[in-house]
């Protein structure tokens, strides 16, 4: 048996100190500061000292020395995972999945786990097998290759993974693990960096991609060290309201892939159902003209997204207006409505200003730059835009219209989904195509108003 080691470590960044303190000074917090107690055994791998004085030595090579070979990709049966990963799981592979509590983590990779064509191992220490099924069956009641193990051990799982040999492993979640080489309790710093580092070294000695749910704190953050987003190959976080339907995940980290993609999801009694056309979703579909509303085109990833903005201008009741917005950046409203005042010339100093994106989700797309000012401009002027037009540019501190990228891509979706018109910056470089939309191009915040407001 080795030294028995005590060390302290921060349960709010895991920052690791020689002796306990009151504030800690990483991230500036007080009384997160806890002393745990390090078991270091001479051998603590998954395999036996034999197998592992078997394995081959790794030795430098020349970089024009080393083999391509190119991963064959994993199809996990749900082309919005799949987007976000990049074209499917990386044999190998440590993914990480975070969100908040109930928006649906299990719900997700148990749906995963019963499409999968390959032999899943589900384990999880949150919930019993029982409880498991009855969601199983809600999901998908025939799934043949799906084994379920409620445990929290490490060494058990392992041994349970010898046994029956899965292709992918999928752990609920990672914060529930602890491992007997370390005498601490599940959840703590070093029990969650011991047990993945045990799963890393699994994954990559066998090729098999492992899935890790993990939870968060209440700023948002996956719980645990941060050393535990640099270890895993991909962090993917699942976001949305509990009082909508729809879902988003984002890839915040990706090692063989893009990280602006985008995947959507409709919770539904049977699971989740993936949007495939997202835009239907975020445009309402409402025959009334309604002042205050505008249609933008945005970009999330490769993914190009039509989705409504809506404002409401009002005289200010209290003595200091009221600027509030849901889904966007409020400092870059504040600017906008800046813009306005002193290059547009409208008095909004003394207005409240509301602004909502629909649909639950938050856009930092400078595109929707034109959109936000044509909504505000639409309900301070009380005249309704038309429905058929939508708006692709940025604005800038000089009340110039500013082109975006990929502005074709956008007017292709817009043209798509049915708008007779888009409005774009007059600098905008559009390749010499067959568009049916009207294309109308802007200099400056003036043309914008004399063209949808006389």
């Amino acid at each position: 048996m080795a030294k028995v080691k005590s060390t302290f470590y921060c349960q709010n960044c895991g920052s690791q100190y020689a002796k306990w303190q009151g504030k800690c000074s990483a991230c500036g917090e007080w009384n997160t500061i806890a002393e745990e107690i390090v078991e270091k055994p001479d051998a603590k791998d998954w395999k036996s000292p034999s197998e592992r004085e078997a394995k081959r030595t790794a030795k430098p090579l020349k970089i024009a020395e080393i083999e391509n070979s190119p991963q064959n990709r994993w199809h996990t049966g749900n082309n919005e995972l799949d987007r976000v990963l990049g074209g499917g799981l990386v044999p190998g592979s440590l993914t990480l999945l975070g969100g908040e509590p109930g928006i649906g983590k299990s719900t997700l990779l148990l749906q995963i786990s019963l499409q999968l064509n390959y032999k899943v191992l589900y384990v999880s220490g949150e919930e019993s097998q029982q409880q498991i099924k009855m969601r199983a069956e809600r999901i998908n009641p025939v799934a043949a290759n799906c084994y379920i193990l409620t445990e929290t051990k490490t060494q058990n799982i392992f041994r349970q993974i010898e046994a029956i040999e899965p292709e992918v492993i999928i752990i609920d979640s990672i914060q529930t693990l602890h491992s007997d080489y370390i005498e601490s309790a599940p959840g703590s710093i070093s029990q969650i960096r011991e047990c993945t580092a045990e799963l890393i070294k699994f994954a990559k000695e066998t090729n098999t991609p492992v899935i890790l749910i993990g939870h968060i704190t209440k700023e948002g953050s996956i719980a645990g060290p941060k050393v535990l987003e640099h270890m895993v190959d991909t962090v993917l976080q699942f976001e949305g309201d509990r009082n909508h339907v729809y879902r988003i995940l984002r890839a915040h980290k990706n090692r063989f892939g893009s990280t602006h993609e985008l995947g959507i999801y409709e919770m539904q009694g049977s699971g989740l159902r993936e949007v495939s056309n997202p835009s239907e979703i975020l445009i309402s579909k409402n025959d009334e003209d309604l002042s205050g509303t505008a249609i933008s085109a945005t970009l999330e990833g490769m993914r190009p997204l039509m989705i409504e903005i809506q404002a409401l201008v009002s005289t200010a009741v209290y003595g200091t207006p009221q600027r509030s917005a849901t889904g966007y950046n409020v400092k870059r409203l504040n600017m906008l409505l800046a813009v306005l005042e002193k290059r547009a010339g409208f008095r909004l100093g003394a207005k409240d200003v509301f602004l909502n994106i629909t649909g639950g989700i938050s856009v930092d797309d400078p595109a929707i730059d034109l959109a936000v000012i044509a909504a505000i401009l639409s309900s301070n002027e009380d005249i309704s835009i038309p429905k058929d037009i939508c708006f692709a540019a940025e604005v800038g501190l000089a009340g110039e219209i500013r082109p975006v990228t990929r502005v074709e891509q956008r007017i292709m979706e817009a043209e798509k989904l049915g708008f007779s018109g888009i409005m774009v910056s007059k600098q905008s470089k559009i390749p010499k195509n067959n568009f049916s939309i009207n294309i109308i191009k802007v200099a400056k915040i003036e043309d914008v108003v004399s063209h949808l407001f006389g």
